[in-house]
C-alpha cells in the first residue's frame, strides 16, 4: 500500500495500525502537516518503550497536533513530542483540555516512578518526559466547543463533534483544501456507545470521502446494560458470599465513573447491600470532579438523576482515597470493593492491591476494560497461573472475572451502524485501533455493507486522498 509519489491529500499510519494502543495518525494537505493524536504505546517494557521514546515523527516539521480525547494511549506522548521539538497549538474539546493536564502529569510521575525503581536495579533509564515538559505541551493546548468549525491552516478546518466514548472524546471532521481540491477525511477516534449511562449517544457521523475508524471490537457484540447490571450485580453477591473482596482494575477517566454509577444504581435499587467502594487513584478523585463539572455533556436519564437530588459519582458508601496511608490501609481491606488504575494492570497503585489478592481463593480481581497484547491485565484475562510485577513473581489463586461489556469502545454492531450511511459518498476506509483479527473481520463486515475500498493499513502505510 505504499505510493509511489506524494499526493496533495495524504494519510500515514504511524501507530494503532493493526494495534491498539499508540494511536498517531500524519494527515498530509498541502503544505499542511498534522499529526491526529499522539498516544503512548501501551505493552512489553521493551517495546513500548523503545517505541515511545524515537518517535516516528519530527515534531518541528508539524503545523499542529489534533487530538480526539484524553486517554493516554491517544494523549500521552504529547509531552515527548515538545521535548523534541514540536512547537505548534494541540487542538481538542474543551473538556479533553481539561483532562490533558491531570492525565500527562500523572503520566509524568509513572515515568519518573519507573526510572527510579529501574536504576535501583542497575539500569540507566531516562524518563520519558517530565513535568516540566508536560506543562510546556499545555501551554500549547487550544480547547474548542463541540460543533465549532476552527481553522487549523489555510488549508485545514477542524470540527469536533459528540463520540460519546469518555468526556470530551470526539468524532474529528477534517476539511482539506490542496491547491482546488476539497476533501472531508472524518477520524472516528474511540467510538462510544449508544445508551451507557452518564454521557450521550455518539453523534452521527457526516459525509466524508475517507473515513479513519477503529475496530477495537470489531469481530464481537458487547451485552446489554441490563445485562451487565445483572452480571455486576451476580458478581459482588457471589463475591461477598465467598468472604473476599474485588479489585477493579480500572481506567481513571471513563470506566471508573461508570463502574460506581452502576454500583450506585445496584444498592439504590436494593440488589446489592450497602457495601463500601474504594476509588483507590488519586486521578480517578480527580478525572471525577473534572466529570462533575461538565454536567452539560450528561445524558437526560444522568442529568433527571441530578435533579432528582441523587449524585452519580458521589453518595454514601462511595470513598475516593487521597493520599498513599489511606491507599496501604486498604491492603487489609478484606472484603468490598477497591477500584484503582491502571485499567491494563501495567502501572499505579492496583499492583499493590494485585499483590494482596492474586494469592487469595476468595478474593476476585474484575476486569471491566479493554486488555491490550503483553499486559498484564491481558495475561490475567488469559488465565496466567503465575504472574510478575513489582519485581516478584505471584501465583494467581483468585478468581478472575471480566466484564467486556462495560466497555466505552462501541462493538461491531455499533460500529457498522455508524458507519452504514456513509456508503454512498465515502471512496476510503482505513481500519485502525484494532488487533489484526478484530481489524480484518470488521473491514470484511464494511465491505459486505457496500464500502467500495475497505483497507487495513500496517504501521507507517502511506496512502493518498484522491
Amino acid at each position: 500500500m505504499r505510493m509511489s509519489a506524494d499526493p496533495a491529500i495524504s494519510l500515514q499510519f504511524l501507530g494503532a495500525a493493526q494495534h491498539v494502543t499508540g494511536s498517531r495518525h500524519l494527515l498530509t494537505t498541502g503544505d499542511t502537516r498534522v499529526l491526529l493524536d499522539c498516544g503512548l504505546v501501551q505493552g512489553p517494557r521493551r517495546i513500548a518503550e523503545q517505541q515511545n521514546r524515537n518517535l516516528p515523527v519530527d515534531g518541528r516539521t508539524l503545523d499542529a497536533v489534533v487530538l480526539s480525547h484524553a486517554h493516554i494511549d491517544h494523549c500521552g506522548a504529547l509531552p515527548r513530542l515538545v521535548k523534541d521539538g514540536f512547537r505548534g497549538p494541540i487542538w481538542c474539546t474543551e473538556a479533553t483540555a481539561d483532562l490533558l493536564r491531570l492525565m500527562l502529569l500523572d503520566s509524568a510521575q509513572i515515568q519518573a516512578q519507573d526510572a527510579r525503581h529501574l536504576r535501583k536495579r542497575g539500569h540507566d533509564v531516562e524518563p520519558l518526559y517530565d513535568v516540566e515538559d508536560v506543562e510546556r505541551t499545555l501551554r500549547l493546548v487550544r480547547g474548542v466547543p463541540y460543533r465549532r468549525p476552527t481553522a487549523v491552516t489555510s488549508e485545514l478546518r477542524v470540527e469536533f463533534l459528540d463520540a460519546g466514548h469518555i468526556l470530551g472524546a470526539a468524532i474529528v471532521v477534517l476539511d482539506c483544501t490542496a491547491g482546488r481540491r476539497e476533501r472531508r477525511v472524518v477520524f472516528t477516534g474511540d467510538h462510544g456507545r449508544k445508551n451507557l449511562p452518564i454521557l450521550r449517544d455518539p453523534e452521527r457521523i457526516p459525509e466524508c470521502d475517507a473515513l479513519i475508524t477503529e475496530s477495537t471490537y470489531g469481530d464481537r457484540d458487547h451485552p446489554l446494560q441490563a445485562d451487565m447490571l445483572e452480571q455486576l450485580a451476580a458478581i459482588v453477591t457471589e463475591e461477598l458470599h465467598d468472604g473476599g473482596r474485588i479489585v477493579v482494575p480500572a481506567f481513571a477517566v471513563g470506566r471508573t465513573q461508570t463502574l460506581v454509577l452502576f454500583l450506585g444504581q445496584l444498592m439504590r435499587a436494593g440488589r446489592l447491600p450497602q457495601l463500601p467502594i474504594h476509588v483507590d487513584s488519586p486521578m480517578s478523585r480527580e478525572a471525577t470532579k473534572i466529570m462533575a463539572a461538565h454536567p452539560q455533556l450528561y445524558d437526560d436519564e444522568t442529568q433527571a438523576l441530578l435533579r432528582a437530588g441523587h449524585d452519580p459519582l458521589f453518595f454514601q458508601g462511595v470513598h475516593y482515597v487521597a493520599d498513599v496511608a489511606e491507599s496501604k490501609a486498604l491492603n487489609h481491606l478484606r472484603s468490598g470493593v477497591v477500584i484503582a488504575a491502571s485499567g491494563m494492570c501495567e502501572s499505579g497503585r492496583v499492583l499493590h492491591h494485585l499483590a494482596h489478592s492474586l494469592e487469595r481463593p476468595q478474593d476476585c480481581v474484575l476486569l471491566v476494560g479493554y486488555q491490550a497484547t503483553g499486559t498484564l491485565g491481558r495475561r490475567l484475562l488469559e488465565g496466567a497461573t503465575e504472574v510478575h510485577m513489582l519485581g516478584t513473581t505471584y501465583p494467581v489463586r483468585c478468581k478472575v472475572r471480566s466484564m467486556v461489556g462495560m466497555s466505552a469502545h462501541a462493538d461491531r454492531g455499533e460500529l457498522l451502524a455508524a458507519t452504514s450511511h456513509l456508503t454512498g459518498r465515502c471512496s476510503q476506509v482505513f481500519v485502525v485501533h484494532g488487533e489484526i483479527g478484530p481489524a480484518n473481520a470488521h473491514a470484511e463486515r464494511l465491505r459486505a455493507a457496500g464500502f467500495r475500498s475497505v483497507s487495513v493499513p500496517a504501521k507507517f502505510d502511506q496512502v493518498a486522498i484522491p
